[in-house]
This record gives C-alpha cells, structure tokens and sequence, in this order.
C-alpha cells in the first residue's frame, strides 16, 4: 500500500504518518530524512544536497527524484510505504506515477490534512522544541505541555522555540506552500485518490484520532 501525506507545516502529517506506518508495518519516509541521511555521507550527491538545505532552498526536482529512487529501491519499501514531504511539485508527482507504474504498483490514496492558516499559526508559535541533538522532543503549551514549565521531560534541557516556529517565518512558508500545493491537490483529485481531513484547533481530535480515521477509510 502507497500513501501520500499532503499538508501544510503544522498540520501534523508527519505525526499522522508516523502511527499510518505502525499500524499498517511499512515505512514512513520523509524527505527530510532522505536530505540529512544524504548530507552525512561523503560523497558528491551529499555535498549537492547540504548546499541547497543550509541555504534553505528546496532541493531542486532532478536531484529529489533522484534521492527517492534511491530509496525506493530499498528491501522495506515492497510491502508500500508512506511519503511525507513528497511529492512537493507536480513534476515530483508526475514522475512518481512513473516510477512507480514501472514497478507495476500505484499511489493508493494521497491524505490532505486541511487546516486554516491562522489555526496553523497559532499552533505553530506554541510550539517548543528541545535542543538537544540526541533528544530533539517537540512539545506544545496548548495541548502537549511538559511536566516543569519550558524544560524537557525527556532529558532536562531548557526548550526553545525554533526560528522557522516564528509567526512571520510561518506564514512566509505557507505561503510558498499553497502556491505549490494547489496543483498537487488537483492533480490528485482529478485521479479520484484524494481524501481529506479538515482539521481544527477546537477539534478535540489528536493524531491518533485522524490515523484511525484514515486507517477506516482505507479499508472501504
């Protein structure tokens, strides 16, 4: 089974995917994953990919695609595996179906989690993060506090709140985001694959609440 997760930041696609992929014994992969596992080894491919993220540029489609097939041609994908994070653009779209019809399999259903900006923001700017490399817990003041107040649960350290969490970095990326992602909706819902959860932040609804929620819908 083949999933895409479609979402603007703080949408909670990643979380969502991540109980998806539990649930159903594939894979999540995120783009991000495949990036900073590419930008640790040595190599060419490597040093393409750190220049593009340390800049904060997308990773042009070419060398996306590329790094994805890489992935996909791994032993834990054959059973399916759900994407987060990509496809970005329609020519990441377009050649996925291609790939992927080469193997004889197709996109199952692509997830569109749909929440207002300013829903988005809010939720956003809550948001705490902690520092340490080899913890990294995300918290929320709203609904995901930590025990002592601005400390993590996990290891001690004092939570920050990063800078891409700031409201004028937020809605600089949803902006970016819906100027792509329109045409990615529309590509999937002309392919009658499109399912969409419309969210929001009085919703007593958590992750585990839309994972199920989909998890039902794939089995109709």
């Amino acid at each position: 089974m083949i999933i895409i997760m479609l979402g603007a930041p703080g949408t909670g696609k990643g979380t969502v995917g991540n109980l998806l992929a539990q649930k159903l014994e594939i894979p999540h992969i995120s783009s991000g994953e495949i990036f900073r596992s590419y930008i640790n080894e040595a190599g060419q491919i490597g040093e393409q990919v750190k220049s593009y993220v340390l800049e904060g540029k997308l990773v042009p489609d070419e060398l996306t695609i590329k790094l994805l097939e890489k992935r996909l041609q791994e032993p834990d994908t054959q059973k399916g595996f759900i994407l987060d994070g990509y496809p970005r653009t329609l020519v990441q779209a377009e050649s996925l179906d291609a790939l992927l019809k080469g193997q004889n399999r197709s996109v199952k259903v692509a997830v569109n989690l749909s929440l207002s900006d300013d829903e988005i923001v809010d939720r956003i700017t809550k948001r705490r993060t902690c520092p340490n490399a080899e913890c990294r817990e995300i918290y929320n003041l709203e609904f995901r506090k930590p025990q002592v107040e601005n400390v993590c649960d996990k290891c001690g350290t004092q939570l920050i709140i990063r800078e891409d969490d700031k409201e004028e970095t937020i809605r600089k990326r949803l902006e970016n985001y819906h100027n792509i992602s329109e045409k990615l909706i529309d590509f999937y819902q002309n392919k009658d694959i499109l399912y969409t959860v419309k969210l929001n932040n009085e919703s007593n609804m958590v992750s585990s609440d839309i994972a199920k929620e989909i998890e039902e819908y794939l089995k109709k």
